[in-house]
């Protein structure tokens, strides 16, 4: 978004003021009042003029001018559309009102309004943008070619390197402003906005500081303000600072006010997300993400997808983002092509010059590598940033997935008891990897326990097969015996009787090598004759013979 406020949007040359005073009680004159940027007192006298007949020269020229700064842009474009249909119209109205289309997002009326303008360098600035707006790279190049030296020019420049991700040259553009006009504090709220980009959250709010001395209600900068809060602390934090700012309603509140009901969405975990966000979805950039993030941690992968499968990605976030919402897509219908997408999404960006240094670009990278199955990889870069990640579940959730994977299941069970989040202790995936977990870590009473605590589904099902199957691999016998015998019950297929014979005659086995405590016996025969078989009785009879001989009550 194009926040510069350093150049009115009205001609290079202001209108003339009428600058006689009444005489008696004061009245505030409108070059007072545009000085002290109160536009709302400004349109308040412009009305009170139009109304009792005492207009002013340019009047409607300067009642877009202030509507158009206190960001009600339909208002200006009302004033700026009727002027042009008069017919001594100043040529330079139409720059102003493609101003106003730009600010509304029209952009196509944007661009047929400014090429109706006489050419000016606000007129090549606008084309400039219009041009990055339509990624039109031959037209970009062609503006920026008749950009000059000067500090608007310059400044516009700055903001295209921001919106094409290049933070560091509009670092570089605005400090060289600054050193030759340190007057212009608002250009410290840009530099910080860029050091936010970068992650550089404690920088942004030291530059930051500078300028909220001066101007302690600025919108934006309070806004900023928040954000780093947000990224630096937690939700609570940055709450805190939008509420000063909503309180104290200075005249830019209304510029801003979109853009804070975004971010408290955002900074209360996406409280009120289906009210707030939808509508401002072609407003403000990043709604757009953040409903796509909303829907995801509602578990609504298809409104995720579809609300971004038509976005063209061009920052980082968009990209991974695609990815994100691609992989769950593909996970969840079991759709390979959309898997390979969130590959590409994930491998574009990790091995980028600008991300792959980056905490996000790392992620990305072990993403990719995760669905490509390769663990010993993705430990490499999940180990890399694990130090960012100690409480965060979704992290630890995929580390010790690659730890169980690559077979270091210790570990794995360590950081599988770190998470916290009940969604993802009930997801089957964690289940049964922490299953695994226990059963070659010598635990096994402790995934029986799990599988206890699960209501009868197929996910219960699963992880009796794999409690089944994995002990009697281990030769964990006794548990394989009892998860064989449920399997038994539920469902009469002869591999699982055969599954419980091999177990509980594994079990006796270890009774002889006195590897299993003599008293199991009395399980395994409870457990063998409740299945229906003509082996039982015989392998029954050889286990209580054995029993009398040794002593052992059954």
């Amino acid at each position: 978004m194009m926040l510069s406020r350093a150049k009115p949007a009205v001609a290079d040359t202001p209108p003339p003021l009428d600058r006689r005073r009444k005489k008696g009680k004061k009245v505030p004159q409108l070059e007072e009042l545009l000085a002290l940027r109160d536009f709302t007192g400004a349109i308040a006298l412009l009305e009170f003029k139009r109304q009792v007949g005492e207009q002013e020269e340019d009047a409607d020229l300067w009642m877009g001018y202030c509507a158009f700064h206190l960001g009600d842009y339909k208002r200006a474009l009302e004033e700026y559309e009727a002027l042009t249909k008069q017919p001594a119209c100043n040529p330079d109205v139409w720059v102003n009102l493609a101003c106003t289309y730009f600010f509304l997002g029209m952009y196509a009326q944007a661009e047929q309004a400014a090429l109706k303008a006489p050419k000016s360098r606000l007129q090549n600035r606008l084309l400039f943008h219009l041009a990055h707006k339509f990624s039109d790279e031959k037209k970009l190049m062609s503006s920026h070619q008749n950009l000059q030296d000067i500090t608007e020019d310059q400044l516009s420049l700055a903001s295209i390197h921001y919106m094409r991700s290049h933070y560091q040259e509009a670092i570089d553009i605005y400090k060289r402003i600054l050193l030759d006009n340190r007057e212009y504090l608002a250009l410290n709220v840009y530099v910080a906005l860029c050091y936010y980009k970068l992650d550089y959250y404690d920088v942004s709010q030291e530059v930051l500081a500078v300028y909220l001395q001066q101007v302690p209600d600025s919108t934006i900068a309070l806004n900023l303000k928040a954000c780093n809060h947000f990224r630096l602390y937690n939700g609570k934090a940055a709450e805190a600072e939008l509420k000063n700012l909503t309180e104290s309603a200075s005249s830019s509140f209304e510029f801003g006010k979109e853009l804070i009901k975004h971010n408290l969405v955002v900074f209360r975990g996406g409280e009120g997300a289906l009210q707030v966000l939808p509508p401002l979805v072609d407003v403000i950039p990043e709604a757009r993400l953040n409903l796509v993030i909303y829907y995801l941690r509602q578990d609504d992968v298809q409104e995720a997808y579809n609300l971004i499968k038509d976005l063209e990605p061009t920052a980082p976030q968009e990209y991974i983002l695609k990815g994100v919402v691609n992989a769950a897509v593909g996970q969840e219908m079991g759709l390979r092509d959309h898997l390979k997408i969130a590959q590409q999404f994930f491998q574009l960006v990790g091995e980028s010059a600008s991300e792959r240094d980056t905490i996000p670009g790392r992620q990305c990278m072990s993403s990719y590598f995760f669905l490509l199955r390769q663990f010993g990889n993705v430990l490499i870069y999940l180990n890399s940033v694990k130090s960012y990640f100690y409480n965060d579940d979704t992290f630890n959730f995929n580390y010790a997935q690659a730890k169980a994977a690559t077979g270091c299941f210790n570990e794995a069970e360590e950081v599988f008891l770190l998470i916290q989040s009940e969604k993802i202790k009930r997801d089957f995936v964690y289940l049964s990897w922490l299953a695994r977990c226990y059963i070659v870590n010598k635990k096994p009473q402790l995934a029986w326990k799990l599988y206890l605590k699960m209501e009868t589904s197929g996910d219960s099902f699963s992880l009796l097969q794999l409690i089944a199957n994995d002990c009697y691999k281990l030769r964990q016998f006794y548990y394989s015996a009892k998860a064989f015998d449920v399997l038994e019950r539920l469902d009469s297929n002869t591999e699982y009787w055969e599954g419980k014979r091999g177990a509980c005659v594994g079990v006796f086995q270890m009774i002889l090598a006195g590897q299993e405590a003599k008293e199991t016996l009395r399980e395994v025969l409870h457990l063998l004759k409740s299945t229906g078989n003509s082996q039982v009785e015989y392998i029954v009879r050889i286990m209580k013979k054995w029993a009398k001989e040794n002593r052992v009550p059954v």
